[in-house]
């Protein structure tokens, strides 16, 4: 028991860069208190003391503002930073040396019975606000970007991004021909794609005015020069 203490605090100073002291670790950060506190719940979920681990699983969600349903199931080195509004569902299954920011959602999509939530794998960084919603597996050494929406799997050395979730990296390469330093956004991909639209709309319409109007001054050339040579005559 003291190992794994002593491996979770070992695990902040690692992850987070404004970590001081043990003793500012122990008594100040939320994300190790509700570890902790979900460490006692599901011992006790485990033996079918549900009523017990609930409870302790909602005192450690008051004080902490993180929610772990105490059947979820969380390997080693785990860290949520900040981690106010983090919620994980029962079901979930979560590997080793994951990391966890503020407003991440590990849920569900229904009220379906048995497995329901994602597996989350080994050495991988879930992003603030980012929703993982469904029972399917986010692959080892993967990355899931700030406010995503993730409905489906994610392979293993994966960096995912937008609402819903695409993947734009696989394997150290990246999958679009975007520029490494912007993130796509389905919304403002739209916009583009209203606006060539609209863009090749606008070149028709001149190229036909343009025809037109070409149309009618040769026709008026004509009857010009057709009333000349009538007065001529």
């Amino acid at each position: 028991m003291f190992n794994n203490i002593k491996e979770d605090i070992t695990t902040i100073f690692e992850n987070d860069p404004a970590a001081r002291s043990w003793f500012e670790v122990v008594f100040t950060y939320s994300g190790l208190h509700a570890l902790w506190a979900h460490r006692i719940a599901h011992r006790l979920y485990r033996r079918r003391w549900f009523t017990a681990a609930r409870v302790i699983s909602q005192i450690s969600r008051f004080m902490t503002g993180i929610e772990i349903h105490p059947g979820a199931v969380i390997g080693r080195r785990f860290f949520i930073d900040h981690g106010m509004g983090v919620v994980i569902g029962e079901t979930c299954e979560i590997g080793d040396d994951v990391v966890l920011y503020q407003g991440v959602t590990l849920g569900g999509t229904g009220k379906e019975k048995g497995k329901r939530h994602p597996t989350i794998g080994n050495n991988v960084v879930i992003g603030s606000g980012a929703k993982i919603l469904g029972s399917f597996t986010i692959g080892d050494n993967s990355r899931v970007g700030s406010n995503a929406v993730v409905l489906h799997e994610v392979p293993e050395n994966s960096t995912v991004v937008g609402m819903q979730g695409k993947i734009v990296k696989r394997n150290g390469v990246r999958v679009d021909r975007l520029d490494h330093n912007k993130l796509p956004d389905p919304m403002i991909d739209m916009f583009r794609h209203m606006q060539q639209q609209i863009d090749e709309l606008k070149a028709e319409l001149a190229a036909t005015k343009s025809k037109h109007g070409g149309s009618q001054e040769h026709g008026t050339e004509n009857l010009q020069h057709a009333n000349q040579s009538k007065g001529g005559v």
